[in-house]
């Protein structure tokens, strides 16, 4: 079938079936107008695929089911329910509970959605899949997220999805995926595609045809007809004085014509058929009988082509189907939404009886309001985190009563801020708090509030807002309290707001912390004791919650403030295993928005240990979980860690462009990670033996906000070289006042050997000697290869000008050797330089090991293989599937020199 004017979208649409039959996975979306011919091309794909031995699974989303949590994903997948035991099983837990088959814990969203990709990577084990969904942007947000998740997650899978989406006010974000723009036909296609449809139209008809359809297929074919055509013609007005309407909203009105020709019995059916058109067709039948019709009256509508009866009714397109309801009196639309709730069952059509009772209801009814709470609840407990907010926002506008309804919606805004759409949830969390004085509904309000601010403007205003609210319920109820100062806590530190830290400390030495919060209380006390200069108390009632932060409601919470505080006072070692069980466990429960936040911490630590490629993994992840949550602040926080990556590297033009990119935002957003940023500046500087603008970046770091905060203590001994190496040793004695504190209390092997180092090359020469002897033997018991190859470096170089060759040389090819390892490029040639001074030549580099040839994604992959996972765990783990972890596999081995998975286990 070859469609008018669609020639290169056609070709598109091929290759991507192309490319699923050869193992190739692919994603397109077609997006354009109202009648641009996007369901063709989807009919043309079916059409293909069914000839090219590809399976069809299809879904359609329908306007009147968008608050329907997960309504689209039960429409594509319900015949393939049978294969959900070959699915992870928490994901299958997931699914069920999302599609109400089972009862269980509250569905996680990513779960549900990682499900979703492994459930189809399984249908497409049988044959190669096509997936098609029309008008995704009427599919429930549940769904669609989880189709997308999908789309960007198949690499080696045998599967193409094809998604066709119309043009609204608020444009549907469908990131990562190719998207092909639908625009008007030109003239002789238009001309064409209007003679196949209405041959021998005579002018002036044919031309205002043309001329009102405007290159669109729909209105082309609609306008075309013989009654159309001739009201055309019969009309005054020439076509330049024709109103400004929209094309798509002139075809409705084409329809509208064509409605209200029908007999009323059959308008009045039409209108019971747009009303739900995800109905069964009994319930429809049952309702057009139930306002006095019969199934008959449907009769003239399906002769004249506008509706096909087949199971259920489907309408010729959308826009007639828009007609036939929007234009039908709203005495008749009330009508019909009561009789649909008086025929639906409550028991196995609650949600969808619910929206009609509320589609029926013009002033506040509590009985309905709390019907739609049920509603909530019921989502919530499936994981539909959109239709939980549109189910409170409903009932809110249901209720008599003031508190309940800003009750409701203070729920309804965090929902909606659970599902991503922080503009509605800032919205609903401010007419809330306008509505009420209730303490705890406006704590709650305020920490919603303040969670949007965090990721759309500052998270010194998080701060702000969540102790106001922990204010609120510091006597009534402890534990909100203490989940609002911990959320205080956390957002001043990232927006270095030490003022705001110390007021949260006030408030927990204020109030009693209820049950099994002490711990987590005492480590954030011990952070403001480290921000004020007062380690000796700080370490202790950081290391109290180690063992503390493993079960309880607020687990994750606490072991994420546990990490943090340990990378604060040197447990570098300690940190990185319990951060990678932490990983572990939340890739397995599905908990994808703690993610990002696992992944900044983890990476973190590796690069304090200098395990570079394994930071730059965990910092690609990072930055693409963040995309896919629209977590701007924890990708910008990545994306900071790389600049300084970028530094270590040597790579110049990477890290300039990359800190010129991040900057700007980090300072309004992350104050800390623009200081990482501009460390990592500094530190390509000192790389490059540009040692005055290394001092003066490095200098700027330690003064600004985000500097002061105890993560940034380990980019005092750059400081501190830089200094010395610059000529002005006095610029170093603050700087060493707060290492010397921090390193004598934290009392920990690799914060005493950078404070050794550092007093060596400030000391007076006799006394140098001893200082970094010490500090390499203590690196070479603990630590990592980076921070020992820099005090070789320096010591190497205290060593040559001593005119000591043997032991300087020892030390120096050491450093190089290292350096050639991490891939530090500038240090690796700064270090050759001084071994250039005996007079001897540069000798080859030492390969950086074969995991730096590897991707982000392949490093992740062959790890968790060496550790004996299957390709199906660790596609659970990844949220991949299992052809595309083998996939990595198959890129991966050729790149290390191996054959196989067993010889995994001894190259790691």
């Amino acid at each position: 079938m070859s469609l008018v004017g669609r020639g290169p979208e056609q070709s598109r649409v091929e290759r991507l079936l192309t490319d699923a039959r050869e193992g190739r996975s692919g994603a397109l979306a077609l997006r354009g107008t109202a009648g641009m011919g996007k369901s063709a091309l989807l009919d043309h794909a079916v059409s293909l695929a069914g000839a090219g031995g590809l399976r069809v699974v299809r879904a359609t989303g329908v306007e009147s089911d968008t608050e329907l949590a997960y309504g689209g994903l039960h429409q594509l997948l319900f015949p393939h329910f049978d294969r959900l035991d070959a699915l992870p099983a928490p994901q299958a837990a997931a699914l069920r509970c999302a599609f109400g088959l089972a009862d269980g814990e509250d569905a996680n969203r990513f779960l549900i959605a990682a499900g979703t990709l492994s459930l189809l990577a399984e249908v497409a084990e049988d044959a190669p899949l096509l997936c098609v969904i029309d008008d995704l942007q009427w599919l429930d947000q549940g769904s669609a997220e989880a189709l997308l998740f999908a789309a960007r997650r198949f690499v080696a899978d045998p599967i193409a999805l094809l998604f066709a989406l119309r043009e609204t006010p608020m444009p549907w974000e469908t990131a990562g995926v190719e998207v092909v723009e639908l625009s008007g036909l030109t003239a002789p296609d238009a001309a064409r595609l209007l003679d196949d449809h209405a041959p021998g139209l005579v002018e002036p008809v044919r031309s205002r045809v043309l001329a009102e359809a405007g290159g669109n297929p729909l209105a082309i074919i609609e306008f075309g007809s013989s009654r159309l055509a001739a009201d055309a013609v019969d009309a005054s007005d020439p076509v330049e004085q024709v109103g400004p309407l929209p094309v798509p909203r002139r075809v409705q009105d084409a329809f509208r014509r064509q409605i209200v020709e029908l007999p009323e019995p059959t308008q009045r059916a039409l209108l019971v058929a747009a009303t739900d058109t995800a109905a069964p067709l009994a319930t429809i039948l049952y309702v057009i009988e139930a306002l006095g019709g019969a199934a008959d009256d449907l009769a003239p509508a399906e002769r004249n082509r506008m509706i096909k009866i087949n199971g259920r009714i489907t309408f010729r397109h959308p826009l007639l189907r828009a007609a036939a309801y929007q234009d039908a009196p709203l005495h008749r639309r009330l009508e019909v939404h009561r009789a649909y709730a008086e025929g639906l069952r409550a028991d196995a059509d609650a949600d969808r009886r619910a929206w009609h009772l509320a589609a029926a209801t013009t002033s506040p009814d509590e009985a309905v309001a709390v019907e739609l709470e049920r509603v909530a609840e019921r989502a919530l407990h499936r994981g539909g985190a959109i239709a939980v907010s549109a189910a409170y926002d409903r009932a809110g506008r249901l209720s008599a009563d003031r508190e309940l309804k800003a009750s409701r919606l203070a729920r309804a805004s965090q929902a909606a801020f659970d599902a991503g759409r922080a503009d509605l949830a800032a919205r609903l969390a401010a007419e809330a708090l306008a509505l009420t004085t209730d303490p705890g509904v406006r704590a709650a309000a305020s920490y919603t509030r303040g969670a949007v601010e965090y990721e759309r403007t500052d998270p010194r205003v998080d701060a702000e807002l969540t102790l106001e609210a922990a204010a609120l319920v510091r006597d009534t109820d402890p534990e909100r309290a203490a989940l609002n100062l911990y959320e205080a806590a956390h957002a001043a530190r990232h927006g270095a707001a030490h003022d705001l830290l110390q007021r949260a400390a006030e408030l927990m030495r204020e109030f009693a912390a209820p049950p099994g919060w002490a711990p987590v209380v005492a480590a954030l006390l011990g952070w403001v004791e480290l921000y004020d200069g007062r380690p000796r108390l700080a370490a202790d009632r950081i290391r109290e919650l180690y063992p503390a932060a493993h079960g309880g409601t607020h687990d994750l919470m606490w072991r994420i403030t546990a990490g943090i505080g340990g990378l604060m006072i040197a447990d570098d070692e300690l940190v990185v295993g319990q951060v990678e069980d932490l990983l572990a466990e939340v890739r397995a429960t599905g908990a994808a928005a703690w993610i990002p936040y696992t992944l900044n911490l983890l990476a973190v630590a590796r690069l304090f240990r200098g395990e570079f490629t394994d930071a730059r993994a965990c910092v690609a992840e990072g930055a693409s979980v963040s995309d896919e949550l629209g977590n701007v602040t924890e990708r910008l926080a990545h994306r900071s860690l790389e600049v300084w990556l970028y530094a270590v590297a040597g790579d110049e033009e990477e890290c300039r462009g990359l800190a010129e990119q991040v900057r700007p935002a980090a300072r309004s957003r992350h104050r800390v990670n623009a200081a990482i940023a501009e460390w990592g500046l500094g530190l390509l500087d000192l790389s490059a033996r540009r040692f005055s603008e290394a001092l003066e970046r490095l200098e700027r770091v330690s003064r600004s906000p985000g500097g002061q905060d105890p993560f940034l203590v380990r980019a005092l001994p750059d400081l501190v070289e830089a200094a010395v190496r610059s000529g002005r040793p006095d610029h170093a004695e603050e700087a060493m006042a707060r290492l010397r504190l921090w390193a004598e209390h934290v009392d920990r092997p690799v914060a005493t050997a950078l404070l050794l180092r550092c007093r060596a090359l400030l000391a007076d020469d006799e006394h140098a000697w001893p200082l970094y002897a010490e500090a390499s033997r203590i690196h070479e018991r603990s630590g990592g290869p980076y921070d020992r190859a820099r005090t070789q470096l320096v010591y190497g170089e205290w060593l040559r000008r001593r005119r000591r060759r043997t032991e300087a040389k020892a030390q120096l090819a050491a450093a190089a050797s290292a350096f050639d390892r991490l891939g530090a490029k500038l240090w690796a040639g700064r270090t050759r330089g001084e071994l250039a001074a005996f007079g001897q030549r540069d000798g080859e580099t030492v390969s950086n090991g074969p995991l730096d040839l590897l991707t982000a994604q392949e490093l992740q992959v062959v790890r968790l293989a060496a550790a004996g996972r299957t390709n199906k765990e660790i596609a659970a783990q990844l949220f991949l599937s299992p052809r595309t972890v083998g996939h990595h596999l198959y890129k991966a081995y050729p790149k290390l020199g191996v054959t196989g998975r067993a010889e995994l286990t001894g190259l790691m």
